[in-house]
């Protein structure tokens, strides 16, 4: 029985009180807590003690999207001006031409990012296998450095040559997309409160798979109980592809191959319309917001003020590297707040009254919070993974949190709401990460790998990358 001691610290609980606690902390046995409230009220003494004095505490946050595999070629200049279509095809070769060493590297790397900005859970999207490479490869990567793993068994099979967007050479036989992931999901998918692996399908685009595949996996995915993602609705380019191939906007054509359901979010979401807005809520679809990579690739702004109204499942993602540049989660809160609002600025208000400002207090409603952005990082990500014992600190759930210093420059002078300021202030690095009660930061540093030697690895396996481009 191993036992976990954190006291002295603010915590942010985002239980069903939404609690903020002050000097206070959690005792967890085995990775799952026990108990959290004031410090006084704690055991006095575990195998770990984190007094956490000075430090705000809280959930692990959620990644609901990413291509870890993308940390391999960020910045490239021949993709740095391109909107989706245009990067996506000035990637496709390079990606195909990645091996299972780098893949490790590269999953390392962004899982190691990821934890150093608070995140606890990671949702990957992999989606080119040609190569030698497998999920096994990212799994393994994974648990070396120690962070809760939703991996998918993306896939493409539309080539070019049958009006798909990525090269021949890039895609999979539909038959052996469906042998490996019923392979996959027997070895790896753990359903059970805890898990540490968790396997998603993830056909990777309605430009990039046919609608058989869609259907097929969909139908697979049912029968084992695991999840389905896809990219969806990002771009006016997608739209435009299926209404000429298939006559159907996004989400309709989704909806004709049972792809709009409780067990499906989405990556983007951004061009929908109110209808489809009312959809998602009826049915229990969600959508994960990128901020970043949609301003990135000029690809719109998320309504996801509108979700949260609608009652639609809400998570937040860094997406990959190559359309980010970085995987630092608690910037991507920020950046979903501040998008969020400048949506608000650029459209007029809805209702009989459409001349007010945004200085009106009848659109208080509208502005995103600080605490909203957070808790689409953590309860909107469990909602969107199916999960409901991470996202929050409370009795039961898992042990996953991570901790800020308040005494830094950064925050210097924002402490009259701390919890705000972990949103408005620049985005810092987390002091402390702890999954299942194991910490993998400690003191603002990677604990269970050798980074050092992984990143000279890394880039040596990137400098290959940006050779070929």
């Amino acid at each position: 029985m191993a036992t976990l001691l954190v006291k002295n610290a603010l915590v942010v609980t985002m239980d069903e009180k939404r609690r903020e606690i002050p000097d206070a902390g959690l005792f967890a046995i085995d990775g799952i807590v026990q108990q959290v409230g004031p410090t006084a009220s704690l055991p006095a003494t575990a195998d770990t003690v984190l007094d956490l004095k000075g430090h705000i505490v809280l959930p692990g946050l959620i990644n609901c999207h990413h291509h870890l595999d993308q940390t391999l070629t960020r910045n490239l200049p021949a993709a740095q001006n391109n909107n989706l279509f245009r990067w996506l095809k000035a990637h496709y070769m390079i990606w195909a031409a990645r091996t299972p060493e780098a893949s490790r590297t590269s999953t390392i790397v962004g899982c190691a990012e990821l934890a150093l900005s608070g995140c606890t859970t990671v949702f990957d999207h992999a989606y080119v296998f040609r190569n030698g490479c497998k999920v096994d490869d990212q799994i393994a990567a994974a648990a070396e450095i120690g962070v809760r793993f939703a991996v998918s068994r993306g896939s493409m099979s539309l080539g070019q040559s049958r009006g798909g967007l990525p090269p021949d050479s890039c895609v999979e036989e539909e038959d052996d997309i469906l042998a490996d992931s019923e392979r996959v999901i027997g070895r790896y998918h753990d359903p059970k409160p805890g898990s540490m692996t968790q396997i998603v399908l993830a056909p990777c685009s309605p430009f990039s798979v046919s609608a058989e595949l869609l259907r097929q996996s969909a139908v697979l995915a049912r029968r084992h109980g695991v999840r389905l993602h896809t990219h969806l609705c990002e771009t006016m380019d997608e739209e435009r592809y299926t209404l000429e191939r298939y006559k159907m906007r996004p989400v309709e054509y989704m909806r004709s191959l049972d792809w709009v359901d409780k067990d499906v979010w989405y990556a983007h979401a951004v061009h929908v319309n109110d209808a489809e807005i009312a959809e998602f809520a009826r049915t229990g679809a969600g959508a994960c917001h990128c901020p970043c990579s949609n301003m990135r690739l000029a690809s719109g702004i998320a309504p996801v003020m509108k979700y949260r109204e609608a009652g639609v499942k809400v998570g937040i993602g860094v997406d990959g590297s190559a359309s980010n540049d970085g995987s630092h989660m608690l910037g991507e809160v920020r950046q979903a707040m501040l998008l969020a609002r400048l949506r608000m600025g650029l459209r007029p208000p809805e209702g009989p009254d459409t001349t007010l400002s945004t200085s009106d207090p009848r659109r208080d409603g509208e502005w995103m919070t600080a605490r909203q952005a957070l808790e689409l990082a953590t309860l909107g990500g469990a909602s969107l993974l199916g999960r409901d014992d991470i996202g929050s600190l409370a009795t039961g759930k898992m042990c996953d949190f991570f901790a800020l210093d308040l005494n830094t420059v950064g925050f210097a002078g924002g402490l009259s709401d701390p919890v705000a300021a972990t949103v408005f202030c620049a985005p810092q690095t987390a002091a402390y990460t702890v999954v299942g009660g194991r910490p993998i930061v400690r003191d603002g540093k990677i604990v269970t790998v050798d980074m050092a030697s992984v990143i000279a690895e890394h880039n040596r396996h990137a400098a290959r990358f940006a050779a070929i481009s």
